[in-house]
């Protein structure tokens, strides 16, 4: 017989928590420790020139911002959906709805680019049948249940870690290093640095599948605030040394013009050795991105779904594993699907726009806590919710016009299934 209690008649059956600390911190770092650190350098140094640096402190004060006031709203509201979550509960239903939407659109969109990425590096002549098959492979493992996602995920985040450490310590020990190149000239303008700034972001965003997780988390209250400042934090410290180490061996225009940047920056320091090994844990990567993205985006689903925004049958969490079982093949089916139809790394600015407005409305409902509630100070959420505006409408124009349509489209849905609830 089964020790887990069946549930009472209408109370939705909840996740196992299952997470301590150390394997949320691994998650988070599994989502930014990504594909980002691997191809957002060169679009970001394109917009800002010297600028970069400033761009990423730019991307990483915000992000600060918004870690912190995800950390507080999880430890109250520990379920699985993340801002969907809060937004409902301290804004009201529509401000839920939205972040949620915006979260599983622009992030489903993301893991199809990811999966595009793994196939680019690991068979670029494939790369469509490569990157469904990844999609298949770690849709299954998240099946499986969230401990083994958790599991391939400290192996995913080790072999990138020491991939990036090798790029470092070779560019920072070649003869091609000119300091001069860290310097801030002419090139860096206020509006590319907060553009650069909005592209870096997508990287650091992966702190929020912490906070999807909240319902598969042991003592939440306490794990949740000290897992997604430590993931973060470890991340901002990786992507300095990566970005300074790179600088300094390519400089701005270098980089802006390469295809892969930390792949040229090992062949230009002479270490050629190195770029295979570099090809390698990109597509590593990519790999342990789609895997929590995946992971993120099937939980928020899973919630939107439990309050019928979506499906209600994608509420359906499987007796054994203990995973939203349908909510994850659904993703993984839409997924697969736009990976085989084209290429969508174009939808990483929508991406951004939709994981900036995301945390908007994390920081709005943060904003909203009282003391005993663990509000942080009010500077935090007021600066996180200006900075997640400003960079998204800093991103390219047409990333902002089809992020703002895409949320038209979500805002009109929820319009017309009210309607619908009151004639009823």
């Amino acid at each position: 017989m089964s020790s887990t209690p069946t549930p009472a008649p209408g109370v939705p059956e909840q996740l196992q928590r299952r997470l301590g600390v150390p394997d949320a911190v691994l998650i988070g770092l599994g989502s930014m420790i990504g594909a980002g650190i691997f191809a957002s350098l060169a679009p970001a140094a394109r917009a800002a020139g010297s600028g970069l640096l400033l761009g990423l402190a730019v991307a990483a004060a915000v992000a600060y911002c918004n870690a912190t006031s995800s950390a507080r709203l999880a430890a109250l509201y520990p379920a699985s959906g993340g801002t969907y979550v809060y937004g409902r509960e301290r804004l009201g239903e529509f401000w839920g709805f939205l972040a949620g939407w915006a979260f599983v659109v622009g992030k489903t969109a993301s893991c199809a680019a990811m999966a595009l990425t793994v196939g680019s590096y690991l068979w670029p002549g494939q790369a469509h049948a490569v990157a469904v098959a990844a999609v298949v492979a770690l849709t299954a493992v998240n099946y499986a249940g969230v401990q083994k996602s958790a599991l391939l995920t400290r192996v995913i985040v080790a072999v990138v870690l020491a991939v990036l450490a090798a790029v470092v310590v070779t560019s920072l020990t070649s003869g091609t290093v000119d300091a001069a190149r860290l310097d801030v000239g002419s090139d860096a303008t206020f509006g590319g640095i907060l553009q650069a700034a909005g592209l870096l972001f997508f990287a650091f965003a992966g702190y929020a599948r912490i906070a999807t997780l909240g319902e598969e988390v042991r003592d939440p209250a306490r794990t949740i605030p000290r897992a997604i400042p430590l993931a973060l934090g470890i991340t901002l410290v990786v992507y300095a040394a990566v970005a300074v180490s790179v600088l300094l061996v390519l400089g701005p225009d270098g980089l802006a013009a390469a295809e892969a940047p930390l792949t040229e920056a090992a062949r230009t320091a002479g270490a050629d050795w190195l770029v295979p090994v570099v090809r390698v844990g990109a597509a590593v990567a990519a790999l342990g991105s789609l895997l929590a993205l995946i992971l993120g985006v099937s939980r928020t689903t899973l919630a939107m779904a439990r309050d019928r925004h979506l499906p209600h049958a994608l509420a359906a969490v499987h007796p054994k594993y203990k995973v939203p079982h349908r909510a994850e093949l659904l993703v993984g089916a839409v997924v697969a699907t736009v990976a085989a139809a084209g290429d969508v790394r174009g939808a990483i600015g929508f991406s951004s726009f939709g994981v900036l407005a995301y945390y908007a409305v994390a920081n709005a409902s943060a904003f909203t806590l009282s003391p005993a509630e663990g509000r942080p100070a009010r500077v935090i959420p007021v600066v996180g919710l200006a900075g997640c505006l400003v960079l998204a409408f800093a991103l390219p124009l047409s990333s902002v016009l089809t992020g703002a349509a895409v949320l038209g489209v979500g805002a009109a849905a929820f319009g017309f299934r009210r309607a619908r609830a009151r004639r009823a």
